[in-house]
């Protein structure tokens, strides 16, 4: 356990105040409620990876307001636990004042946490959460009680609907006026207390100052910095080590006294209290729930349900929103290219790359924000942390626990998140294999390709539920494939065990709207500002790769009319545009490696967009969209776009597009790391080039074996 003691607080610009508390305790909500944040509010473990910092001002003057990562411990397991306990007490860093959150429903869980926060010189005070919970269940909590266990000020708040707030913030102003350090008696073992007066008496000896708090630490904790001024001098450790075979011997281990110590005092301390309800606990209509939702097989079969039912949403309803967007994008494209018809080149890059570099960004935000609406939904609910213990029976076996499912799920919508929330896990070995096949999981900015190759190819043939299941499919596959993946990576390269899951499963409540309404809008903002940024770019560069350089329209005139037709219409004005990109730059070097791509079934046309959207997917439907001669202006819902595909050939007369080779991009794209943003956050949160290039090799070479496996093998059924 980390100790405060001795250090100083840091020069800074603001007072520092932070919130602290286990998770699920209600610190991101009262977060919002004390700064006006939009920050995210999570109902399962581990949603605040980084501490997050907002204003707040008390009396007229400003203060730093820190939300740092849940945790239940000051002894870190994970990378998220350490950057908490950093917040707190490293380099100098210590708060002016700590906010602990303790969740009234859970009182002897959290009041753990809250004795080892109190041996700090930390200025502690207490907001009180969650109690409209213990209310409901017909419950009661003895304020005056418990804040004379804890010694500091107990402030009751429910944060969503600012009750309390106010009173919190008095008691804060209070706090920092009239710093404190916390003397709890915890009730530890009278043969620690009085090995821990031996040592502070000799420690005194040799000019060491010492309290009798921190000598009990360094006995019971090895990890007590309160220890490294004298660790390094074995006269002065020799002490430390006698005490503790005195009263360990060779059987107890320290930390087991301590645990038990510490809940034995928070089972007293809420037993004095926490008033119970008279009428005994029924079994509740949570209970009943979770009697379906997390068995072994219906709560699996409910979960596939629910998963399919949401990319099956996300399929039909984005439709009508995205054809209102195409068809606003279409008439500005048609209302501004007669005005640079004297301009060929101008007109071309305004708009088939500006346009459209525009518009197709805008054009992705209805599925977006859909696939976000669901996600905040169950999360609101609580149904993510069931959906967590159910992968975990499905992820266990081959080397993750349950908690991968949370930066799993966060890939869905973006990788680079769920790269990051990866730090939830509680051990080095899992947390980087969890990072290395989290780019696995189909991130939105695939979507936009599934809903092109879906819309012209398989629903048309199959209709609109094999279109939906296809949808799924492609977002199941990428989990299929990372569990075999993990399972090498356990067995063949990290060798490891597989730890135990704990996650604690959050009461079912009602989604708080505003909350949901605010993670979409967010997210939606998220992808504009950067999602939107690479795809207008990369729209502009392959734009102009594909444009030059001009060929001689006089040799491919000869061309059209050495096979036999007359130089003009419309069917010589598609073959002429198609010759030029053939010619570009881009299509030049599509066509030499052609031959690589083509076992998968694609041509030069498939293989220069698989080029172009190298650097980041999102601008795949757009490319194909200049390389199958409907220009930048469509998107996935295109019918012209749709329709060029379905007309494309093989130079043998044979249709490109089949519901094989459609299948086999879908795999490619669904495998493929093709983002430089994924690859750089794994190169940060590993600190090496090292597994980011490994990343990025074992998944282009996965794709591309799978890819042409689902396309010959299809293609022998026909």
């Amino acid at each position: 356990m980390l100790n405060s003691i001795d250090i100083p607080k840091a020069a800074r610009a603001l007072p520092q105040i932070a919130l602290v508390g286990n998770p699920n305790a209600g610190k991101t909500s009262l977060f919002n409620a004390l700064t006006g944040s939009r920050q995210k509010i999570g109902n399962y473990p581990g949603v605040t990876v980084e501490k997050i910092v907002g204003s707040l001002e008390l009396e007229g003057q400003q203060h730093e307001l820190i939300d740092v990562p849940g945790l239940y411990s000051l002894t870190a397991i994970s990378t998220d636990e350490e950057v908490a306990i950093g917040a707190l007490l490293e380099s100098g860093q210590a708060p002016e004042l700590v906010i602990y959150v303790l969740d009234a429903s859970n009182l002897e869980r959290n009041l753990f946490l809250f004795s080892q926060l109190a041996e700090t010189s930390l200025n502690v005070i207490v907001a009180l959460t969650l109690t409209d919970v213990v209310k409901r269940e017909q419950g009661e909590i003895d304020l005056a009680a418990l804040s004379s266990h804890l010694g500091c000020e107990v402030i009751p708040v429910v944060a969503y609907k600012e009750t309390g707030i106010s009173q919190l913030k008095d008691a804060m102003v209070r706090a920092l006026a009239d710093p404190r350090e916390l003397e709890l008696d915890v009730g530890f073992p009278q043969i620690v207390l009085e090995s821990a007066d031996r040592v502070v008496d000799q420690m005194n000896r040799w000019g060491v100052d010492l309290k009798r708090k921190d000598a009990r630490c360094v006995l019971l904790d090895e990890h007590c910095t309160t220890g490294d001024r004298f660790r390094e001098i074995p006269e002065l450790w020799n002490v430390v080590e006698e005490e503790r075979a005195k009263i360990f011997g060779h059987t107890v281990q320290a930390k087991t006294v301590d645990a038990q110590s510490r809940y034995a005092w928070a089972a007293k301390v809420k037993r004095d209290s926490y008033i119970a309800p008279t009428v005994p606990r029924k079994f509740t209509k949570s209970d009943r729930i979770d009697a379906v939702l997390t068995h072994r097989f219906f709560g699996l079969v409910f979960f596939l349900l629910l998963m399919y039912g949401v990319f099956q949403s996300i399929y039909t309803l984005a439709a009508p929103f995205m054809d209102l967007i195409d068809g606003g994008k279409t008439a500005f494209a048609d209302f501004v290219s007669p005005m640079l018809a004297g301009a060929p080149a101008v007109q071309s890059l305004v708009v088939d790359g500006i346009i459209e570099g525009v518009g197709s960004v805008i054009i992705f935000l209805p599925q977006i924000m859909i696939l976000f609406l669901f996600i905040a939904i169950l999360e609101g609910t609580g149904y993510l942390a069931r959906a967590a213990f159910l992968m975990d029976r499905l992820l266990g076996w081959c080397g993750l626990n349950g908690r991968a499912f949370i930066p799993l799920l966060s890939s869905f919508a973006c990788a680079i998140p769920g790269v990051m929330a990866a730090r939830v896990m509680p051990d080095q070995r899992s947390r980087l294999m969890t990072v290395l096949v989290a780019p696995l999981m189909s991130c939105s900015a695939r979507l936009p390709v599934y809903m092109l190759l879906i819309g012209a190819v398989i629903e048309p043939r199959y209709g609109p539920i094999w279109a939906g299941f296809s949808l799924f499919l492609m977002h199941f596959i990428g989990l299929a494939v990372a569990i075999p993946v993990v399972l090498v990576l356990n067995k063949g390269i990290f060798k490891g065990k597989r730890l135990p899951f704990m996650m604690e499963l959050p009461k079912y409540q009602w989604p708080r709207w505003k909350d949901v309404l605010l993670t979409v809008v967010s997210r939606a903002k998220v992808f504009l500002v950067t999602a939107g940024t690479i795809i207008f770019a990369m729209t502009v560069i392959i734009w102009a790769l594909l444009y030059f350089p001009r060929g001689d329209e006089k040799a491919y005139k000869a061309q059209w009319v050495a096979q036999g037709h007359v130089a003009q219409g419309e069917e010589f004005d598609h073959f002429l545009e198609m010759r030029q990109r053939e010619d570009s730059i881009l299509g030049r070097f599509g066509r030499t490696i052609e031959p690589v791509f083509k076992p998968a079934g694609f041509d030069w046309r498939l293989t220069t967009a698989i080029l172009a959207a190298f650097p980041a997917r999102e601008v795949v439907v757009p490319a194909m969209g200049i390389l199958f001669g409907t220009g930048a202006d469509v998107d996935e819902e295109s019918p012209s776009l749709q329709s060029s595909m379905n007309a494309a050939k093989w130079p043998d007369g044979r249709p490109l597009m089949t519901p094989w080779s459609a299948a086999s991009l879908m795999v490619f794209f669904a495998l493929c790391c093709q983002c430089m943003a994924t690859l750089a956050a794994i190169k940060r949160e590993t600190n090496s080039w090292k597994w980011a290039a490994f990343a990025f090799g074992y998944m282009t070479a996965l794709a591309y074996v799978l890819s042409i496996a689902v396309y010959q093998i299809g293609s022998r059924f026909g």
